[in-house]
């Protein structure tokens, strides 16, 4: 048995934080996860770096913020040949792997060096990245346009054409505004041919042949429970719509940001229903029980190999969703919603089980990895490992204690928050344009951004917080998101959501 723990770092896309049993979502059937919760640390108030998927997973990888990194939409990449956590724990013994979605690339992009008729045709950027072994797939939308193993899998049973089929329907509606999701179909697959569970059948099956002299760093990227929301008809049966949680129907109060009212647009739902909206949850908590049942033969693989004891699993996800919050769906708001995310830490042989209520974000995970592996940290990462809180367990003098404030960027603003307030800028130019005092309007009904009794608040978030975002702003690549996003309004591409809507403002809107 390797020295050095292994490490299986569960990465699942568009999870948000409240829907897991550990996080007292009564409603939502999650055994696995709980049992790692159970059996670990569960960081209660764990916030993403970017609700976007790229802007996200690119932090995850360089243990930057956006600002620094300037994957400011979908439509950036970053550079695997910069700095990496993947790199760094390779680099200190380990043999690293991958299976599932990076999105590291850009899915449908047709630029430069960008597009994949395969996914296998991008091994030589996640190589660069620093993984030794890649089974890259693609989210579930880019498996119409993009083959993969996955769609190898689907061809070879002859199913691919059925599963093409069903997503043509979805991304036509979708394109056409004309998408109600409370209809969305179940997927016409069997459940064992879903992408989730094609995704973990793999990790499980790797881990189960792993023979290697070396620890291992397996990161695990289910492709969901990102929409469409196409739960196997098992999964949805499993789920009572009258019993789901409403969550919140208003809409966002003024002043609308431009993010927001861009997601207001696209999702659409102004007159969606109690009812829908309920129907909408069961479809999506039925992914992440699919998910939950692959995450529980995953560790059943490392039980039986004997190698539960020597392994740290860590459970997280890029951004959270709306889920028909505030009558939006996907992300690309500071929700919390959209920010929270989950975090679990279950040490090797396991522990009893507690909760940390500090605020964390996900560049502490990636500190956290390179510390189990005892590789170098990552320069100019605002991070802190959480392994030392996992260790001195819940009677440790730090075990509530996070950091001050966390953030998280997108489409050019920047959120900064304390135990308290939630403030939101233009990232160039500093402007307010949100602000929710968390702890009395824990909804965020009331956009407190105009209140004049509130302004040394805000300039307490900017002078001691967001200053050091502002002063770490790589503004070339800024430049670049910029003129991409101008370029592609005046020529009338991009999403029509965001045709007409200002992000670059320097004044009121």
């Amino acid at each position: 048995m390797p020295e050095k723990p292994n490490i299986v770092f569960i990465f699942s896309d568009q999870h948000r934080g409240d829907t897991m049993g550990a996080a007292g979502n009564t409603a939502v059937i999650t055994p696995n996860l709980d049992r790692i919760a159970a059996e670990g640390v569960h960081f209660t108030r764990c916030s993403t770096n970017s609700p976007l998927c790229m802007p996200a997973r690119a932090s995850m990888m360089t243990g930057l913020h956006v600002s620094q990194h300037g994957v400011w939409n979908n439509d950036l990449m970053a550079d695997p040949k910069g700095q990496s956590h993947v790199r760094h724990i390779r680099e200190a013994g380990y043999y690293t792997s991958l299976i599932g979605k990076t999105h590291l690339w850009i899915h449908g992009g047709r630029r430069k060096g960008t597009f994949a008729e395969h996914a296998k045709d991008m091994e030589p950027l996640l190589k660069d990245w620093g993984f030794d072994f890649v089974h890259e797939l693609t989210g579930p939308i880019a498996s119409f346009r993009h083959n993969s193993y996955y769609t190898d899998y689907l061809a070879e049973k002859g199913i691919l054409d059925k599963h093409r089929d069903y997503l043509s329907g979805y991304i036509a509606a979708y394109m056409k505004g004309e998408v109600k999701p409370w209809e969305e179909p179940p997927c016409p697959l069997d459940p064992e041919d879903h992408l989730d569970a094609y995704t973990g059948r793999t990790a499980e099956n790797w881990i189960r042949n792993y023979e290697g002299h070396k620890p291992f760093y397996l990161q695990v990227l289910f492709p969901g429970p990102h929409d469409p929301f196409d739960s196997p008809q098992k999964y949805r049966d499993m789920y009572n719509p009258r019993e789901m949680p409403v969550g919140t129907m208003e809409e966002p109060g003024e002043p609308v940001p431009p993010y927001s009212r861009m997601v207001l647009r696209w999702s659409n739902l102004q007159e969606m229903t109690v009812e829908q909206k309920q129907r909408i949850r069961t479809f999506y908590y039925g992914k992440i029980t699919l998910i939950d049942e692959y995450i529980g033969r995953i560790y059943q693989a490392l039980k039986e190999k004997g190698m539960l004891d020597n392994t740290w699993i860590v459970y997280h996800s890029d951004h959270g969703e709306m889920l028909g919050d505030h009558r939006m769906s996907h992300k690309i708001v500071f929700y919390e919603e959209a920010v929270n995310i989950p975090c679990l830490f279950r040490p090797p042989a396991g522990i009893k089980g507690w909760k940390s209520a500090g605020l964390t974000d996900q560049l502490d995970v990636v500190a956290s990895l390179l510390d189990i592996a005892g590789a170098k940290p990552l320069p100019g990462s605002e991070s802190r490992s959480l392994v030392p809180q996992v260790s001195a367990g819940p009677g440790g003098p730090l075990s509530q204690t996070g950091k001050p404030a966390v953030f998280s960027e997108v489409y050019g603003f920047s959120m900064v928050r304390d135990e308290r307030y939630k403030l939101v800028v233009q990232a160039e130019t500093g402007r307010p344009v949100e602000m929710f005092d968390t702890v009395n309007d824990p909804r965020e009904l009331r956009n407190l951004v105009k209140d004049p009794a509130l302004e040394p608040v805000r300039r307490g978030l900017i002078d001691h917080h967001l200053k050091r975002l502002f002063e770490r702003l790589e503004k070339g690549k800024y430049q670049v998101f910029r003129e991409q996003t101008l370029e592609a309004q005046r020529e009338g591409r991009g999403p029509r959501w965001a045709q007409g809507i200002d992000f670059f403002a320097e004044g009121e809107d």
